[in-house]
């Protein structure tokens, strides 16, 4: 069983970005912006009930306090306040879901924070003890990283993943936005990585070295350009190649 995540709601107010309502009829799982780096609460009660109607479960992408930088930015946070805030975007999107009648299923990090918490011991542990202050929810992360770590040390479900739209350094970690190719545009690209990843479990790294990585979530970002078609041509590839496609969390 192969999860389709997406990060979702990154509107603001009149500004919108993405097409919300095509992702979620492709997609299992949605990353919904929570208000630090995108996201308002219009915003965040629309897709929880969009979400809500396909039966996609309902996650919270949480990040810096950096709309101005749509969360790309790193953010020295002190590790009791970045707790705080973690568990406050929570708290405000499982309301926006319960009001659509559902609940948060997962949290996942956005950004610098996603990237951060690979390696960063403090902001991992901090994120972590944020979202355990709320409830036992499954962290999303990439393999290997700390935040997994820590969420096992806490007794949380670590949910690996993986990217169906980046390029990967040789040591298995996202190579920079800054960087050329970093992002994978072209759709054929897109689908061999993905069909590699649910067929082999292996991706290959942009150096060409090939790299074993066993996911339980592929992620294709709702921002990168030709999204939709991205999502649509992935889901009906995994189909033909019988791979069963549904999420993660179950309820």
């Amino acid at each position: 069983m192969t999860d389709l995540n997406s990060d979702l709601g990154e509107g603001f107010g009149i500004w919108r970005l993405g097409d919300d309502d095509a992702l979620l009829d492709v997609v299992t799982s949605a990353n919904v912006a929570c208000g630090f780096h995108a996201g308002d609460p219009s915003t965040m009660r629309r897709v929880c009930a969009r979400a809500a109607e396909r039966g996609v479960a309902v996650g919270a992408q949480v990040s810096y306090r950096d709309l101005a930088g749509f969360g790309r930015r790193f953010i020295d946070a002190d590790p009791t306040e970045l707790a705080d805030e973690v568990l406050y975007q929570i708290g405000a999107l499982e309301a926006c879901a319960r009001a659509a009648g559902t609940k948060v299923s997962y949290v996942k990090p956005h950004g610098a924070l996603y990237n951060a918490t690979v390696h960063h011991d403090r902001q991992a542990e901090a994120v972590i003890s944020g979202v355990k202050a709320f409830g036992d929810l499954p962290v999303l992360g990439l393999p290997s990283s700390r935040l997994l770590h820590h969420a096992s040390r806490a007794g949380l479900r670590p949910v690996r993943e993986a990217f169906a739209d980046r390029a990967y350094t040789p040591e298995g970690t996202l190579v920079p936005r800054s960087q050329p190719g970093a992002v994978l545009t072209d759709t054929r690209a897109v689908l061999d990585q993905v069909l590699r990843l649910a067929q082999r479990g292996e991706l290959v790294a942009i150096s060409g070295e090939t790299l074993a990585t066993e996911v339980d979530s592929i992620c294709l970002h709702g921002d990168t350009p030709g999204a939709v078609e991205h999502a649509r041509a992935v889901r009906e590839a995994l189909t033909e190649a019988g791979v069963a496609v549904g999420r993660f969390v179950v309820g």
